[in-house]
């Protein structure tokens, strides 16, 4: 457990993950409104965090011409450097003229058993077929 991440010093927690999505379900919207898409995901994350989370994703846009946005919502449970709890994780990914912006947050209130009190952000990078996370925290 690391000392640090009890009090307002943030902290860096790294890892892999893997993500499986299940196949995308179109949402009802308008004749002659864009699609949006909703895809489940299931991630199972290693490292300073080790443990499951499911979530939601919602997507909009032509990723293949450079422009779309995402949305998700994914709770996770399991450990952060040796504590056990829970909390959810919110994303937002915008690709515009090809340039990428993902922003990921811990949600605010949404920690459980020993990450009560959870804040922090996420930030992910892809190589070749593995993802990479950096989990910048705090325990208030």
């Amino acid at each position: 457990m690391n000392a640090a991440a009890s009090n307002t010093t943030p902290v860096t927690a790294v890892g892999t993950f893997d993500v499986r999505f299940e196949p995308a379900e179109p949402t009802p919207a308008p004749a002659g409104a864009p699609a949006i898409a909703r895809h489940g995901l299931d991630k199972t994350y290693r490292g300073a965090l080790q443990g499951h989370a499911r979530g939601t994703m919602l997507s909009a846009g032509e990723p293949q011409a450079g422009e779309a946005v995402y949305t998700a919502l994914e709770s996770f449970s399991g450990t952060l450097d040796g504590r056990s709890g829970g909390f959810a994780l919110a994303h937002f990914g915008q690709l515009d003229a090809g340039v990428k912006e993902l922003r990921i947050v811990i949600v605010p209130g949404s920690g459980t058993g020993a990450l009560v009190g959870i804040r922090g952000e996420l930030q992910i990078r892809n190589e070749g077929d593995q993802h990479h996370y950096v989990l910048t925290y705090r325990i208030e």
